[in-house]
């Protein structure tokens, strides 16, 4: 008995608090992965948020991604009071413009993609990330808009694109609207390509639907984080349409890679590093340190 209660005593050790005057941990300080590994909020942060056991990525959004790729988190945001309309006046459980408006002041964002320029590693980059957290990160008509937007001014300033993808696919309650940004967005990555200035594709947990059938497979360099879920359709449609059994890791960035889909998955430690030395290689610069 005196084992068992050793460890919340230990009055070897001088500490016996009593049980009503133990407080709880706060919310927050603490993160558990899905191997159930536990980490400290501010270890994880500064382990560019992968668990350090078992080398889990867990989602981020773009406040992280911008902190890990401008050097010094120094940039300037493009086009940032962009907001969506409800032109079809959507009506599910809930008004579409309630929707809107709950996830902007959940989120404090004001649609699912961000689009900033500044330099990493010393020279300018233009960059463009979806946040999950709104609305599952779903492709509407002001996601389109804003990534269009940043490739217009990658071509005017002549200035590498990198597009970080973070979505479940088109947004439902915009309907076609939603839909006609996979061809809008895929023929300003076409004039990027005619300017011959360099696209950057990194799909992160998880790329799905529209986002996968338009921007996020047209890289000049298609690249991932380790893990990630890739894909169009669901495990189930898939394999109704195909009439066949499906790998369990079918959709994981390793499988994609295998198949010919992605260049590179790479650990989100080297990320910054990786992107820069992909945008010399295609820009043909000499290698930096």
């Amino acid at each position: 008995m005196e084992e068992m209660t050793a460890w919340f005593k230990r009055k070897e050790k001088g500490i016996q608090t009593a049980t009503e005057e133990k407080k709880d941990t706060p919310k927050g300080l603490w993160y558990k992965s899905p191997t159930g590994k536990i980490v400290e909020s501010e270890e994880l942060a500064k382990n560019f948020y992968v668990s350090p056991e078992d080398d889990y990525h867990v989602r981020i959004g773009s406040k992280e991604y911008f902190e890990i790729i401008f050097d010094d988190n120094k940039f300037r945001e493009l086009n940032p009071n962009l907001t969506s309309k409800d032109p079809l006046k959507f009506e599910d459980t809930k008004k579409y413009s309630d929707r809107l408006k709950e996830a902007q002041k959940k989120t404090k964002l004001k649609d699912a993609v961000r689009t900033a320029v500044g330099k990493s590693m010393g020279k300018d980059l233009v960059v463009a990330c979806m946040d999950f957290s709104f609305i599952g990160g779903s492709m509407g008509s002001v996601v389109g808009e804003k990534i269009a937007r940043a490739i217009d001014y990658s071509i005017k300033k002549k200035l590498p694109f990198l597009m970080i993808s973070k979505s479940g696919g088109a947004r439902m309650m915009e309907a076609a609207l939603s839909l006609m940004q996979l061809a809008k967005t895929s023929a300003k990555l076409a004039q990027l390509a005619e300017a011959k200035i360099p696209y950057i594709s990194l799909c992160t947990d998880p790329t799905t639907g529209g986002t996968t059938a338009s921007y996020a497979m047209l890289g000049d360099i298609n690249i991932s984080e380790p893990g990630a879920l890739i894909g169009f359709a669901g495990p189930r449609v898939v394999k109704e349409a195909t009439g066949k059994e499906l790998p369990e890791d079918f959709q994981t960035a390793e499988f994609v890679k295998e198949h010919g889909f992605l260049d590179f998955i790479v650990h989100r430690r080297d990320l910054k590093k990786k992107i820069n030395l992909y945008i010399d290689l295609i820009q043909n610069n000499p290698v930096r340190s």
